[in-house]
């Protein structure tokens, strides 16, 4: 470590200790009244709602903070007086939205909610949420102060699925509803949730305040709900009598810029940048930027404004590789970075801010997030998916990055990023200069085969939709927290249609073997050597030993792509392998270079929408659920089908997203011989299966 980052550790701890113990002390509580001094004077409204907080007029206070709200400028993607004009856009451009948003918000006020891979969770049983508790593991963490809440023990549950419920990013599903089919309920429904978290989670106590990247995304979320829900009837003199609810329980605006102002003060004064200096630190940043844009009336938001664009532009040179990919190298947290930049630049651009360092990252970001994805705009799962998302008013796959590159695609005005015409996600998030220039136009066309070096990535594709990615980069940034022992190992698309995929996640810390086995080398499309994996797991986030890829060779013409790239993970033994790709055919020689007898296991893990059937030794027959038909021919020995669940403990599985797991198939080949050895797998999807492949000892 460096003296600055010795030092810096050492603030961070002595000022939590000493906070410690202050709470220790005292037991912290919310105190409404403690707005008048959080808040900034400049405007008259705002100056007259803290001298009625000082006097205990906390209703005339909530009035008053309502009215400022509505009259003031444009600060964040929608405001308050948006909620017709842009209901009727979208309703008129997308008819089923509304519906839908009614149906996503009728299962959250019915106490059902949907959560990573889970779906319908009774997180709430009627007598209000336990937001303490994980309703999947019927375990709740203890209410400890906020540094000794032990959230990676499983005695706490999946803390995963815990902060998803916490991060309320269902308070847009609900203001969703709420602006397009207009029923009053979703409204009561995130004050009654916002009342009740207040009451369950006073500052600095528990597992809600344990993670300063959730304090951060529920802060956007507590934004999002501003915006969402200030009507005029928060504006009457009686804020309990507000016309259109019936009654708001509780001086809702005061509760919620009191609990924000908590949380990012507690985000400001314990930043990631020491322990976790990854998406973690630029969520935390992009949370201080956007709500001191956003959010003026409060006392500290210049200085938090200033401090979240600082990092955000520092992390840009520290974080996304010079071909425009995360260093993490995964694709999922990729994703999040470019949203992370998309929210920024569109707060920027809306509140008067400087855009171009944000416009620059959310360009090198999205170009490679396009050239990564398929032509539906799907990301493969390479490297740990978390199953959450910046965004996820409409309930898109988490895999599915087509709202983020429409949105980038819209504010920097380069239609070639979009994978078609802008979805509803847009209308929401692009800000009024942006909104009134979407349209429904088409997106570009696709990018050709290329090469992503920095990052380590080989993607070849064809205009049919054809689409492979072959891994032969370095394995992962810092420890490797999220990366999996997947070198040299290939996701393939085939005319849009998924069929050699990566696994996935499944979870984190509450099932270490299952942990373990989805990053595991045997889980990805690549070969094992000895069993061994190419890289070696140490705890949930750490790696005893890593494998580096490193790229060969790389050709692309109109009909042909070839690469070929070796990775290090079976030293002194080298594995190399080789690919060609053109329409509808793809060729992947694996070679493991040595000496001495060994036994090679290669796996080729198929899409839940494939069954397979073996036409004879060395050849599979698959067939999607929509009647394509693929040959799938390995040689010189047999393809054995393994199904999940029927014939494997562990292999035939697949994570769709974090928190689910799914049978599927999985082709294996075994050999065990004297060094070098060679194996060639062949896919086409011909009306004839493929020859058997002619290849010498030499190949390769």
């Amino acid at each position: 470590m460096s003296p600055a980052e010795i030092g810096g550790r050492v603030a961070i701890s002595v000022r939590r200790e000493a906070s410690r113990v202050a709470w220790a002390a005292r037991r912290s509580a919310w105190h409404r009244d403690d707005l008048a001094r959080l808040l900034a004077l400049d405007e008259p409204l705002v100056r007259d709602a803290a001298s009625d907080l000082g006097s205990g007029a906390v209703a005339d206070a909530q009035a008053r903070l309502a009215r400022h709200l509505l009259t003031r400028p444009r600060r964040w993607p929608i405001t308050p007086h948006d909620r017709e004009p842009l209901a009727c856009a979208i309703r008129s451009r997308f008819p089923a939205a509304a519906a839908d948003a009614r149906r996503r918000a009728d299962r959250i006020v019915a106490g059902r909610f949907d959560l990573l891979g889970y779906r319908g969770l009774p997180a709430d049983p009627g007598d209000g949420v336990d937001w303490h508790r994980d309703p999947v593991h019927g375990r709740t963490a203890p209410r400890l102060f906020w540094s000794q809440v032990p959230f990676l023990t499983d005695a706490c549950g999946d803390h995963k699925i815990v902060w998803e419920l916490n991060r309320h990013q269902h308070w847009l599903a609900l203001g969703r509803a709420a602006w397009l089919a207009g029923a009053p309920r979703d409204r009561d429904t995130c004050l009654r949730h916002l009342a009740g978290w207040m009451a369950a989670n006073p500052p600095l106590v528990g597992i809600n305040w344990a993670s300063m990247l959730e304090l951060g995304l529920r802060s956007i979320s507590w934004i999002w709900a501003l915006h969402f829900f200030t009507t005029t009837g928060d504006a009457l003199p009686d804020s309990r009598s507000d016309g259109e609810t019936g009654g708001a329980p509780q001086p809702w605006i005061v509760d919620l810029l009191l609990g924000l102002d908590r949380q990012l003060r507690l985000v400001e004064g314990n930043l990631s940048t020491w322990f976790s200096p990854n998406t973690h630190l630029i969520g935390e940043a992009l949370a201080l930027y956007v709500a001191g844009r956003a959010l003026p009336e409060l006392r500290r938001s210049a200085t938090w404004a200033r401090t979240g664009r600082r990092v955000l532009i520092e992390q840009i040179a520290r974080q996304i590789g010079a071909d425009g990919g995360h260093v993490e190298r995964s694709f999922h947290y990729h994703r999040y970075t470019l949203d992370f930049y998309l929210l920024a630049l569109t707060v920027a651009r809306v509140s008067g801010d400087e855009t171009g360092a944000f416009a620059d990252a959310v360009e090198r970001l999205a170009r490679f997030a396009r050239a990564a994805a398929d032509d539906h705009g799907r990301l493969a799962r390479i490297g740990d998916d978390d199953g959450g998302a910046l965004f996820p008013i409409c309930g898109r796959e988490v895999a599915d990055a087509g709202d983020s590159l429409a949105l980038a695609a819209r504010l920097l005005d380069l239609p070639s990023l979009a994978v078609g015409p802008s979805p509803e996600e847009v209308w929401w998030m692009a800000g009024d200069d942006a909104r009134d220039r979407t349209g429904q136009a088409p997106g570009g066309e696709p990018p050709a085969s290329t090469a992503l070096d920095a990052t380590g990535y080989v993607v070849c594709r064809t205009r049919r939709g054809d689409h492979l990615v072959f891994d032969v980069g370095e394995h992962g940034f810092l420890n490797g927290g999220h990366a999996h022992a997947d070198a040299l190992a290939v996701t393939l698309t085939v005319a849009g249609r998924p069929l050699f995929v990566d696994p996935g996640t499944a979870c984190y810390t509450i099932d270490p073997a299952t942990r373990d086995r989805f990053r595991s080398t045997r889980l990805h499309n690549t070969l094992t050597f000895d069993d061994r994996p190419s890289s070696e797991p140490e705890g949930p986030f750490h790696w005893a030993t890593s494998a580096d890829a490193r790229r060969l060779a790389w050709r692309t013409t109109p009909d042909l792509d070839e690469a070929t790239a070796a990775h290090d993970g079976f030293a002194p033994a080298r594995h190399v392998r080789s690919i060609a790709a053109r329409a509808g055919w793809w060729r992947i020689l694996d070679r493991v270079e040595g000496t001495g007898d060994h036994l090679v296991t290669l796996h080729w893990h198929v899409d839940p929408a494939w069954s397979a059937e073996v036409v004879e030794p060395g050849l599979v027959r698959v067939r999607h659920r929509d009647g394509a038909r693929i040959w799938i021919r390995c040689a010189p020995l047999a393809l054995e089908v393994i199904r999940g669940g029927v014939d494997d403990a562990e292999l035939g599985w697949v994570s769709p997203v974090y928190g689910r797991i799914e049978p599927a198939t999985t082709l294996r080949v075994r050999v065990a011989a004297g060094l070098p050895i060679t194996l060639v797998t062949v896919v086409s999807d011909s009306s004839d299966p493929p020859p058997v492949p002619e290849f010498n000892e030499s190949d390769g």
